[in-house]
């Protein structure tokens, strides 16, 4: 059963459940007497995000139900081609649904055959899309309805759901079947390093099959563990410094400063460890107990200065929607109009621009990682800026940026509803506590020590932090979506690991390493990712990304590179239908493929259409 979302979701009571008639009965004329074997079905309620995702058991199929509903976003319920009608079945309970929406005229006056509408106590028995976008719904298959005294249902046979490339339809697709054709045609995708790019075909059932069930047992013990050694990590270090690296001990200023320069590397690892288990904690994947979970998560979180509820709520939302260009909330790239708007020019104009000098690579990459994660949480600087499709109207007239109304402290900004209101102050109150527990030590140990005892490791936390995230998200052979061509495998799919060796596997907890598995599914245990990414290589083929040359230095280095290479994204020179939707990253600086040439004309008629 979904859970309720009141206010916001059409249909609180779906239920979603797979059945399969016993081998023996298999073929009988008995069959549909026989009793039937219940198989459980993926409900993703463990995130605070937008969106409910329901994966059921079957070969391909796949509901997604999003919150904004009828009156701002998407409703999608999809169905692919079946396996064997007799073998399985799946059976939406729509009971609630149009006792729910049937006074929302502005829903059922855009059905194209209103006659379908679902009746009160009615099973849908089979579909294939109904897609719905800014509450304009469009059904391009008929729903078959029956009474809900029915015992049992019979899923569309593959003759009569029609067969579709696994990477033709969209988990979320926000586009009508009017707006866009998702035939294959001419125009190769091409990378930054000029690789040609194929759409994955791959499901999420093909990469879940392909874990070992043991890789999803969580050990809420084992958890603690990992808490308890980076707080004694913690612990340790500070009194080493403290008790030994003092005037008596270390009569020469300069080698103290060198000393507890190093004092502030080795706290900052630790501590970011520690904003890792936090993030386990996020997902889940800390233990089975939602309770424990969310108290570790926001004492842990709470001590680093993370607002840990809706820092939960707005990363539950990245994942969702990762590579979405519209709807993703870290490291949104910049298209090329973005770019050019940026740096003063038009978009036509930036092939003919000299190269970005390195020293301002290198000043903006200082910024960024001094400043990059304040700016998330207080302004959503690198976060989608659509928030005037927020279902609840919050977003109206808010934009990123400060004053802008959207940041992670205020419960009126748009990237919350109105239910995760207790959530976001319970986060504002742990750094409140934080913050009245620093002023007390400031005040009588003085500033100087708790700039070097904790401010300064806190900048190497976020250093930390901002790298790992930008590195995960961009490089040049990452595509990002148009929401026409995005689906969640696709955006799975456009993440990469690397490898930052011994601190990345032991002090980082791995978060590096494994990061295309924990997008997959985000409920496994770091600590049983390594093998779980090595179940999916397989399946992914060419899809999986990985960059592990050269270890810590080759991580800091691929840095610089993507910074270089990846400053703006554009469609593939010549692709046109869903490949048009898929952007890779371009640059000035004469690296990679070139981005494409534009005649002013060009620009000054596609500035018109989208007018």
């Amino acid at each position: 059963m979904l859970p309720q979302k009141t206010g916001h979701l059409l249909y609180p009571s779906v239920e979603v459940r797979i059945t399969t008639k016993p081998e023996s009965n298999r073929g009988s004329k008995s069959t549909e007497d026989a009793p039937e074997d219940i198989i459980p079905c993926e409900l993703d309620y463990l995130d605070q995000g937008e969106s409910v995702l329901i994966v059921p058991d079957l070969s391909s199929s796949t509901v997604s139900l999003e919150s904004s509903g009828p009156g701002g976003g998407a409703w999608l319920v999809e169905s692919r081609s079946r396996i064997d009608a007799h073998t399985t079945t799946l059976t939406l309970d729509f009971t609630h649904f149009y006792e729910k929406t049937r006074k929302n005229q502005a829903f059922f006056e855009h059905l194209r055959n209103p006659s379908t509408a679902v009746q009160p106590g009615s099973t849908i028995q089979s579909m294939s899309t109904i897609t719905a976008r800014k509450g304009f719904v469009q059904q391009t298959d008929v729903l078959h309805s029956t009474s809900s005294s029915t015992t049992n249902s019979i899923a569309a046979s593959p003759e009569d759901t029609p067969r579709q490339s696994p990477s033709s339809t969209s988990l979320s697709s926000l586009a009508s079947d009017n707006d866009l054709d998702l035939k294959t045609v001419n125009g190769k995708l091409l990378d930054t390093y000029g690789n040609e790019f194929h759409l994955p075909d791959f499901t999420i059932k093909q990469i879940r099959d392909a874990i070992p069930a043991h890789c999803f047992n969580r050990s809420g013990a084992k958890g603690l563990g990992y808490v308890a050694r980076d707080l004694a990590s913690l612990a340790a270090t500070f009194y080493l410094f403290h008790t030994y690296v003092t005037p008596e001990n270390v009569s020469s200023p300069p080698a103290r400063a060198a000393l507890w320069a190093l004092y502030t590397f080795v706290q900052g690892l630790f501590g970011t460890g520690l904003w890792v288990l936090a993030h386990e904690c996020g997902h889940q994947s800390f233990s089975p107990s939602k309770t424990l979970n969310d108290t570790v998560g926001w004492f842990c979180h709470s001590a680093l200065l993370v607002p840990y509820f809706s820092w939960k709520i707005s990363h539950g939302k990245h994942h969702k929607a990762t590579g979405h260009l519209e709807r993703d909330m870290v490291f949104v790239p910049k298209t090329r109009d973005q770019y050019a708007s940026r740096v003063g020019h038009f978009a036509h104009e930036l092939t003919e621009l000299m190269e970005e000098t390195p020293i301002v690579t290198a000043v903006t990459m200082i910024g960024q990682q001094l400043v990059g994660w304040p700016l998330y949480i207080l302004a959503n600087v690198t976060g989608h800026n659509y928030h005037e499709r927020q279902s609840e109207g919050r977003g109206k007239g808010k934009k990123n940026g400060f004053g802008g109304g959207v940041n992670h402290f205020d419960p009126s900004s748009p990237l919350y509803e109105a239910k995760d209101s207790k959530l976001v102050l319970l986060s504002d109150l742990g750094l409140a506590i934080t913050l009245a527990a620093l002023f007390l030590i400031g005040s009588n140990f003085g500033w100087a020590n708790l700039a070097v005892w904790y401010f300064v490791p806190y900048l190497w936390v976020n250093h930390w932090l901002v790298a790992i995230t930008f590195l995960q998200h961009t490089d040049p052979t990452l595509p990002h979506y148009e929401p026409q061509s995005w689906n969640f495998a696709r955006g799975a799919a456009a993440t990469i690991d690397r490898e930052f060796g011994f601190i990345g596997r032991q002090l980082l907890h791995g978060i590096i390493e494994t990061h295309v598995l924990h997008h997959f599914v985000s409920t496994i245990p770091f600590y049983n990712a390594d093998e779980a990414t090595e179940a999916i290589k397989p399946i992914m083929g060419q899809h999986y990304r990985s960059h592990v040359e050269g270890g810590s230095i080759g991580f800091l280095k691929s840095m610089w590179n993507s910074a270089r290479m990846c400053q703006w994204i554009e469609p593939c020179e010549g692709a046109e239908g869903e490949k048009k939707g898929v952007l890779f990253f371009r640059n000035r600086n004469g690296l990679g493929v070139p981005p494409q040439k534009l005649s002013p004309s060009a620009e000054l008629q596609a500035a018109k259409s989208d007018s």
